[in-house]
């Protein structure tokens, strides 16, 4: 391990508004099998890490380094706003800047995402981005818009609770828009390119009525590095907001898997890529 990252381990430890559980915090080591349990943090982050200020709670899930959390958090001083990821070296660039700029609506979770509701109580989050996330082509189950995921996030998201997806990767969007449609969630918005056509396509959308229009320009506006870098490689950038309300049991979408990966080819979002 380079001495760089080490000194970013270093300097977490300081960040108030960054929180590093142990395993032992939210998993029963006892059990037979894998048992999460209750991290004392849930239900109670108002208070425990926003000095006792009642806000709406958004969630940015893969969070990298930090910068849609804070910029985000920038604009809408009025929610409050976490970022989740596992890489502490990624989260110490997001919490540095947070804490250098006493943006006091900004905290950042380490821990892996299938942990996340072990942090978060019924009803405790507003909103949830997923920003750029891994499309895991071999593993449907851990793509962040699976109905395993969405299970977890109906267990803590108020009714009516929005999941925002921006990504590079049509195989994601396509599947993602392909769950939403087979069990009947209310899609705000989706454009499959979101530089082209999508700014006319959004202003006119349910998403610009619920969360209104700075937050539809928030989503040209505020871009992250591999975003950047995604758009001046000519990549069209996606976008699919809906709401997470459903009865009973989320079902698996059937899809052309194939077909998506062969229109999607070998684009980077199918490889490893470091935030």
């Amino acid at each position: 391990m380079g001495h760089g990252k080490l000194r970013k381990f270093e300097e977490n430890k300081l960040f108030s508004c960054l929180l590093q559980p142990e395993s032992a915090d939210v998993l029963d080591v006892g059990a037979s099998s894998l048992v999460l349990k209750d991290h004392p943090v849930k239900g109670h982050w108002n208070e425990e890490m926003f000095g006792g200020t009642d806000a709406p709670i958004v969630l940015e899930l893969g969070c990298g380094r930090g910068e849609y959390t804070v910029e985000l958090a920038g604009r809408h001083p009025e929610n409050h706003y976490i970022g989740v990821d596992i890489k502490g070296a990624r989260l110490w660039k997001g919490a540095k800047f947070a804490t250098e700029n006493g943006m006091r609506n900004v905290a950042f979770l380490r821990t892996r995402i299938e942990f996340i509701e072990a942090f978060f109580a019924p009803g405790e989050v507003s909103e949830i981005w997923l920003t750029f996330s891994d499309p895991q082509p071999r593993s449907e189950n851990s793509r962040l818009t699976s109905p395993r995921f969405l299970e977890r996030y109906r267990s803590f998201l108020k009714p009516g609770g929005i999941v925002h997806l921006k990504t590079d990767s049509l195989f994601l969007h396509e599947y993602s828009k392909a769950v939403a449609l087979c069990n009947g969630l209310d899609i705000l918005a989706c454009s499959e390119d979101l530089y082209g056509d999508g700014r006319e396509k959004l202003h006119a959308s349910e998403m610009a009525a619920v969360c209104g229009q700075p937050a539809v320009d928030a989503l040209f506006e505020v871009q992250t590095y591999y975003e950047r870098m995604f758009l001046a490689d000519g990549l069209p950038i996606t976008y699919l907001s809906f709401r997470i309300d459903h009865a009973g049991d989320y079902a698996y979408p059937e899809w052309d898997k194939d077909y998506w990966k062969e229109v999607e080819g070998k684009r980077r979002s199918f490889g490893h890529r470091p935030r």
